[in-house]
């Protein structure tokens, strides 16, 4: 693998968006919480606290991660069917990672997870088409609309994933 970083490839979005391509993504966002309880299986703390990569996080910072990153998507979706055009407020990632609850167990976030991707997929399987159209504001990228989110938080959950099964895998854990 050329670049730990990415795993699976970055994520890419073809513009052309079906029924089809939707429902697999958020196909994909309600397996995501099941498929990362498998990946940190039996992994013991210290295992947990092993970067992913040199320079990464650790596998628990990722699985925290993770929900705090579907936390935001979630609350942006919601706004954005609430509100015209919303601009959302940006989070500094890397600093949340470092906060005292990062360092939690991962069963915190493993059930937050599960309980957020439940109502998350309900609430999705709920769109209709001309409300994947809407957008919210990024102040660094720009208009995103629900359907393109829909696919960056699929392509997302499956990133980190693929994080911590790779170095399962290239540490034979």
């Amino acid at each position: 693998m050329a670049d730990l970083r990415y795993p699976i490839g970055q994520f890419k979005y073809e513009k052309e968006l079906s029924m089809n391509v939707i429902e697999k993504w958020i196909n994909e966002i309600e397996v995501a919480p099941a498929k990362l309880k498998a990946a940190v299986k039996n992994l013991t703390d210290d295992q947990l606290d092993t970067p992913y990569r040199s320079g990464g996080w650790t596998v628990r910072q990722v699985v925290h991660h993770i929900a705090d990153s579907h936390i935001n998507s979630y609350t942006r979706l919601k706004l954005s069917l609430t509100e015209e055009n919303p601009t959302i407020k940006p989070y500094l990632e890397e600093k949340w990672a470092e906060l005292p609850d990062s360092k939690l167990d991962i069963d915190v976030s493993l059930s937050l997870l599960a309980a957020l991707h439940r109502r998350w997929v309900t609430l999705l399987r709920s769109l209709l088409p001309s409300e994947l159209e809407k957008i919210f504001y990024h102040p660094d990228s720009g208009a995103i609309t629900i359907g393109e989110s829909i696919g960056l938080y699929a392509w997302h959950g499956s990133h980190h994933i693929a994080h911590i099964t790779s170095l399962r895998q290239r540490q034979d854990w």
